[in-house]
């Protein structure tokens, strides 16, 4: 089974890195119909980070420290189907030397792979996106439900976060919900950069993260990102999350700064 998701990871990076090379090469691209054009888009990134938080919880226990950092490749592909609706495939990885890789027994700990949909009903923009987190030998399989697009102050997203199948969770974690409700904060610019602020607040069901049930964490963050090419840019930004003990008992903190830059083209 492991092999499987060597070879599909393999794949999703050679997916990758043939885009980018595409939209970096030299020379003016292939003409392509508008209306193909437009049917079909997407975004690769790769990004360094401090932490890797999973709705509040520290999966390295970090704590508030900048004591090691990970690298994160993703790709992302958006297909218009039409009557305002858009297929989402796509990948990310982790790479990091904190313990021994659960993929390859080196550094290699973590490959998702996600499907989704989205489409609007009514003034609400609704979002579906199945997953799977393939780590120790098992998969975590996800559902995100997402609720957007209302044109009110802050711009607020609701999103349910569940957890189908426990899978390499399932030692210490049960299956169940993370709810959370996001918005962005007026944010301010400084010269030619604009920074952005989001928030967000969520709340647990008994056992999502093997406590109780409750108030789970908020975060606050502050970000900025600034174009490197046409189609390159670099981002940036610092969040800072507050976790509830009772309901994340695994973190070595309840306050936990974290950081993370990437260098990413959308096409």
């Amino acid at each position: 089974m492991k092999s499987h998701y060597l070879v599909a990871a393999i794949i999703a990076a050679m997916t990758s890195i043939t885009l980018v090379t595409v939209r970096a090469g030299e020379g003016d691209p292939p003409e392509v119909p508008p209306e193909v054009a437009s049917s079909f888009s997407g975004n690769f990134s790769l990004g360094i980070n401090s932490h890797h938080m999973s709705s509040g919880r520290d999966i390295w226990a970090d704590g508030s420290g900048f004591n090691d950092v990970q690298y994160n490749p993703m790709l992302n592909l958006n297909f218009d189907l039409g009557n305002g609706v858009t297929l989402n495939i796509g990948s990310w990885a982790e790479f990091n030397d904190k313990i021994t890789g659960s993929v390859d027994g080196h550094d290699f700990q973590e490959i998702d792979f996600w499907a989704g949909i989205s489409f609007a009903a009514g003034d609400i923009d609704v979002s579906l996106s199945y997953q799977e987190w393939i780590y120790a030998d098992d998969s975590e399989r996800i559902l995100d439900v997402t609720l957007g697009g209302l044109d009110l102050p802050l711009d607020p997203t609701l999103k349910f976060h569940g957890r189908l199948d426990k899978g390499a969770a399932g030692a210490t974690h049960d299956e169940g919900i993370i709810t959370s409700l996001g918005a962005s904060l007026p944010g301010f610019s400084l010269g030619d950069l604009d920074f952005e602020i989001p928030v967000s607040v969520a709340v647990a069901t008994d056992g999502y993260h093997g406590g109780d049930s409750g108030y789970a964490y908020s975060s606050i963050g502050l970000s900025t990102s600034f174009p490197l090419t046409d189609s390159w840019s670099l981002s940036t930004g610092l969040t800072y999350y507050f976790t509830d003990s009772d309901v994340i008992p695994g973190n070595p903190d309840e306050g936990i700064l974290t950081g993370g830059i990437s260098i990413g083209t959308s096409f």
